[in-house]
């Protein structure tokens, strides 16, 4: 103490001035301004940076599942074509610019397998049905599904069988099923032929002869002349000789002809009038797909195993988790809250004749609750609302159970204790003292009920106790079961709805702890 006021004497008297009334000290402004509580989460939740990343992710993947089917894509969610079932990714886009998802895969082949599909290029430049297309301007036609073919590699068998030669090929899928036999009534046979003409593209070709050379009438694109599948040339005395795989290889055609030796497009195979009249044709389905849908096919995600968009089914799987997670969480939060406040709140008898009526619940297992009511109710009221009805006979139970605890904690606070002295009926108590006490880890539970319910939805579908793969809905668990015996040939099929339910369920976990963090109220005004 003495050294401060010798210290003090020390200074100077002419370094002392006083200051006048009015006069600023500083430009320097304190504010001392109170933070609401929610606006007090909000300034913690954003600090939190994992949280915010996880928010993101969650409102990119909701903006994906409802703006999909207006924006990103030209099907809608009846369209089905089952020759484009299990496709891979494709657009026409990323795939003459990027030289991504181009649709095409990589395959085996034996010699005969990979001449069918050269033979669908072939035959497609072949519009005028002369048979002297060459392999070359085969392999660059725009519909050659046989995208690169490697070197044959010999392949030894067992003893006493013969070597097997194979290629390894990249294949565009969207291109292999080549040509199709339809039956069309002649008023669309002349449609066809004006679209023909008018856009220069050809969809129908020369029907094929059901001879000796057609390995199989049923395959139109056995256009060529085959014995026992390799391809022929037949002389004037009706001797075949194999045709090699070489440059410069013609396949011989066995087109149906008329008297004057010209290709015959179609077939009449009944009906009534002119316009009724059914005709057999064949089509290469690539450009007839094109006449019917009036573009190219092309899915970025791929297709499903029925010939779904994969990308229209994935958010309709969204969209559906979403709501059933929501809904179930609603009406989690108003059961659980009023069920365990009465409880907490009461304590003594009431309490202890609920939590019997809670254990009993609890002791119920939910997957058997849930196939119960899809065994005697689904048929009735439909998947979903059973789906629903089982979800809430149960659970409820974790968030009455949070809230109970939360009451025990508060129940016997000063402030409490001063709001019932002062008369405060035990519903203000309740809903305007205990209960905003324990929002945040109430907040909590009912994000995070989302997540378990988004994955025991897809847990049940995936197993079959629900069914929802209709037409119009499916959902993400669905997708998977289509999947599960398929994903090594397809594995688009399960890396979408596999990745989703991952991305779901790890950003809701984030999330979630961000809020139980935000809203814990023993942390406001903490600087983190």
């Amino acid at each position: 103490m003495s050294k401060t006021a010798v210290n003090i004497k020390s200074i100077p008297a002419e370094k002392f001035a006083f200051v006048n009334r009015g006069e600023k000290l500083t430009d320097t402004k304190f504010v001392d301004k109170p933070v609401g509580y929610l606006k007090d989460a909000w300034i913690r939740f954003c600090k939190n940076k994992g949280s915010i990343v996880a928010a993101v992710i969650i409102l990119i993947i909701l903006l994906f599942a409802f703006l999909t089917p207006a924006f990103f894509t030209k099907y809608d969610q009846t369209f089905m074509d089952v020759y484009y079932a299990k496709k891979a990714p494709r657009n026409i886009w990323l795939r003459d610019h990027l030289g991504i998802c181009s649709g095409t895969v990589t395959r085996d082949f034996n010699e005969r397998g990979m001449l069918v599909l050269i033979g669908i290029g072939i035959g497609a430049e072949d519009t005028q049905g002369t048979g002297k297309v060459t392999l070359e301007e085969g392999m660059a036609s725009y519909y050659q599904p046989m995208k690169e073919i490697g070197d044959p590699q010999e392949i030894t068998g067992m003893i006493g069988s013969k070597d097997k030669t194979i290629y390894t090929c990249e294949l565009d899928t969207y291109l292999e099923y080549g040509f199709q036999y339809q039956s069309i009534e002649q008023s669309e046979y002349k449609k066809i032929k004006e679209w023909e003409a008018q856009t220069g593209l050809q969809v129908l070709y020369p029907l094929v002869e059901e001879n000796e050379w057609n390995l199989e009438p049923t395959n139109a694109n056995y256009w060529y002349k085959t014995k026992k599948g390799t391809p022929v040339t037949v002389n004037a005395r009706g001797k075949a000789k194999e045709i090699a795989y070489e440059p410069g290889m013609v396949l011989e055609d066995n087109y149906v002809r008329d008297a004057d030796g010209n290709p015959v497009y179609y077939m009449f195979t009944g009906g009534g009038d002119v316009d009724t009249a059914q005709y057999k044709v064949r089509v290469l389905y690539y450009n007839y797909y094109r006449y019917v849908n009036g573009f190219e096919p092309e899915y970025l995600f791929g297709t499903d195993s029925q010939g779904y968009d994969l990308m229209l089914r994935l958010a309709s799987g969204i969209k559906l988790s979403f709501l059933v997670a929501l809904v179930v969480s609603i009406i989690n939060f108003t059961i659980g809250a009023i069920y365990g406040a009465i409880e907490g709140y009461y304590g003594g008898t009431t309490d202890l004749v609920m939590e019997r009526i809670s254990d009993i619940l609890a002791n119920t297992p939910f997957i058997v609750v849930a196939t119960l009511f899809q065994l005697h109710y689904a048929s009735k009221l439909g998947p979903i609302p059973c789906l629903l009805f089982a979800y809430v006979t149960t659970g409820w139970l974790g968030m009455a159970y949070r809230v109970r605890t939360q009451f025990y904690r508060f129940k016997n606070q000063e402030y409490v204790m001063a709001a019932r002295t002062l008369g405060a009926s035990d519903a203000r108590i309740i809903w305007k003292h205990i209960f905003p006490n324990s929002l945040g880890t109430i907040i909590t539970s009912c994000v995070l009920v989302i997540p378990g319910v988004i994955f025991s939805e897809s847990m049940l579908s995936f197993l079959g106790i629900v069914k929802l793969g209709t037409e119009k809905t499916t959902s993400l668990g669905t997708l998977l079961a289509d999947a599960s015996s398929i994903w090594m040939n397809y594995p688009h099929l399960m890396l979408f709805p596999a990745l989703v339910i991952s991305l779901l369920e790890i950003c809701f976990n984030l999330f979630g702890n961000g809020l139980r963090d935000a809203f814990n109220p023993s942390l406001r005004g903490v600087e983190e």
